[in-house]
């Protein structure tokens, strides 16, 4: 719980730094702009209100790893909803429209996380999961869209580290082995995420685990 409103207190201040020209950079996911990326992160706002106000009776069937599904195939930037939030993020023009509509959900997700019991059962994209692991699951969603944010603004903040290394833990509990301890948490997220090539130093550090990256994850 404390390290979901660490992540996503880290990602929005890093959005509210962002000087209105960055939203024209491209983000780290393919086919969007950086405000592609923030228009994506105030959907994901809502998502956390709308399901952390959907209680369910149902025992959980997911936790904060298995919540997360391997596509077989990296997105294209085409999908229906990737197109859509393309088409979304151009109708706020003005980039301050962004960023206030994401502090406004945003900051309003972060509350209702806070008071959230965590061993409440929540009902999200056909699963159930408690809103304790449904919340640690977002961790590794924020702290890969912060790096996401700023794959081309080298000066921006990064991540915090606590939230880096959770998130390396829930992508190698996904991969089924750990990455390569001279790999740093950065590093080691972006190649198992496919968010960059290893080098071929670090493929033959990877040995047979390579055969399973990158993940891609939604």
């Amino acid at each position: 719980m404390e390290l979901f409103s660490r992540s996503w207190t880290a990602l929005r201040s890093a959005v509210a730094e962002l000087a209105d020209e960055d939203f024209e950079r491209p983000s780290g996911c393919t086919g969007w702009l950086v405000r592609d990326l923030v228009c994506h992160l105030i959907i994901d706002a809502q998502d956390v209100l709308i399901t952390l106000v959907t209680p369910t009776d149902a025992e959980p069937t997911r936790d904060a790893v298995t919540y997360w599904e391997v596509a077989d195939t990296p997105p294209t930037g085409s999908d229906p909803l990737d197109a859509l939030i393309v088409r979304l993020a151009a109708a706020y023009r003005d980039p301050q429209l962004l960023k206030f509509h994401l502090d406004d959900l945003g900051a309003a997700a972060g509350r209702a996380a806070e008071l959230a019991d965590p061993a409440r059962h929540v009902a999200t994209r056909d699963v159930v999961l408690t809103a304790g692991d449904y919340l640690s699951a977002y961790v590794l969603e924020w702290t890969l869209h912060h790096l996401d944010l700023i794959a081309h603004l080298p000066d921006a903040v990064q991540p915090p580290a606590e939230t880096l290394t959770r998130t390396r833990e829930m992508v190698e509990r996904i991969a089924g082995r750990p990455l390569p301890a001279t790999l740093s948490d950065r590093d080691a997220l972006l190649i198992g995420t496919g968010r960059r090539a290893p080098t071929d130093a670090e493929r033959a550090e990877l040995g047979a685990l390579s055969a399973k990256l990158p993940l891609i994850l939604g």
